[in-house]
């Protein structure tokens, strides 16, 4: 891959993905300061982007078990309800998110158990006048979106730690061994990913996924084509998207099957009739997109599903980046529009 335009690295990256997960639990692991399990009614999860992405995949692979709520809440203020009794987990990849560091700071205020995930930055200062844990992730990783694992993984390990999900840590090991066998697989030519990339051309994917667990995934392959592709693409899940958007691929199929390639992201977890109404949607849809392609996650227990699927999902996007000549890792809009806002603040 060395004649692929790629200034920041991300094949490397994403390639890296197993070991940066494996890495995290043993920092992750390390951390201390933690409030006890009977001190915790609820679990808040901050942060934007690339790692609000990390609440999303806590929600969804820990949230099931948990016998507290967990909120994602994305954007510059708390739930009301943070109190002494939440532990709240302000995750940003530089540190210096906006949104993150305002939502974090009324969280703070109002009594929270902070947990900061973050390269450094002004939460990571912030972290230890809260009285709270400051949990660092690796200096190496080119981008936000390319840290999945050391953002994300941390949160379930200090909910193993405080009690609230016992098993994260072998969670994590079966999903190291899946992630290691699927990457081997998607860095040799003519994989997988490369041919779901060449399939879609210029073809405008939809992604759909299958309960909290694919919805999660598809809602990553979206953000992954937009950012590493600089392509639009665009996700739902099912069962919800049966009760709305499949009514509205009804008329204009003339424009859409010459837009739109539909990925179809399946799972080993989903609920009997959210596999039915994958059928039905496929038939429903045959007609009105270019095609329709089928990704089935692999691995043992949800997580390792989850993350198999991301990272077929990366992939796709970066081989996608590659054969229209893109450099996956700049991303000069969301630059252009950071610098305005601090010119107008």
């Amino acid at each position: 891959m060395s004649d692929i335009l790629d200034s920041q690295g991300m094949f490397d990256a994403a390639a890296g993905l197993p070991e940066q997960v494996d890495a995290a639990v043993k920092v992750a692991t390390a951390a201390g300061n933690l409030p006890s399990r009977n001190e915790i009614e609820s679990v808040v999860v901050l942060g934007m982007g690339g790692s609000g992405v990390a609440g999303d995949l806590c929600a969804a692979i820990a949230g099931p078990f948990m016998p507290v709520p967990v909120l994602i809440q994305k954007g510059y203020a708390p739930p009301q309800f943070v109190n002494d009794s939440t532990l709240v987990f302000a995750v940003s990849f530089s540190g210096n998110t906006e949104e993150t560091i305002e939502a974090a700071s009324m969280a703070a205020m109002a009594g929270g158990h902070m947990v900061v995930v973050s390269r450094g930055g002004q939460l990571g200062d912030l972290a230890a006048g809260w009285g709270g844990t400051h949990i660092p992730i690796p200096d190496d990783i080119p981008q936000p979106r390319a840290g999945l694992g050391a953002l994300s993984v941390p949160l379930l390990i200090v909910l193993e730690k405080v009690g609230l999900f016992p098993g994260a840590t072998q969670w994590v090991g079966d999903a190291v061994d899946q992630l290691r066998a699927r990457r081997d697989q998607l860095i040799k030519d003519g994989n997988d990913a490369q041919e779901l990339a060449l399939r879609i051309g210029r073809d405008l994917p939809l992604i759909y996924g299958g309960g909290s667990l694919g919805g999660v995934a598809a809602m990553r392959w979206k953000t992954q084509f937009n950012e590493n592709a600089k392509v639009a693409a665009f996700w739902n899940s099912l069962p919800e998207l049966t009760h709305n958007e499949i009514c509205g691929w009804g008329q204009n199929g003339d424009v859409t099957r010459q837009v739109f390639r539909l990925i179809t992201l399946r799972h080993d977890h989903e609920h009997p009739q959210i596999a039915r109404r994958f059928e039905l949607v496929a038939g429903a849809m045959d007609e009105v997109v270019d095609a329709i392609d089928e990704v089935w996650a692999e691995g043992e227990g949800a997580l390792a599903q989850l993350l198999d699927l991301i990272m077929m999902g990366d992939f796709v996007s970066l081989y996608l980046a590659a054969q229209e000549g893109i450099d996956p890792g700049p991303v000069p809009i969301l630059d252009e529009i950071k610098a305005a806002l601090r010119e107008e603040a």
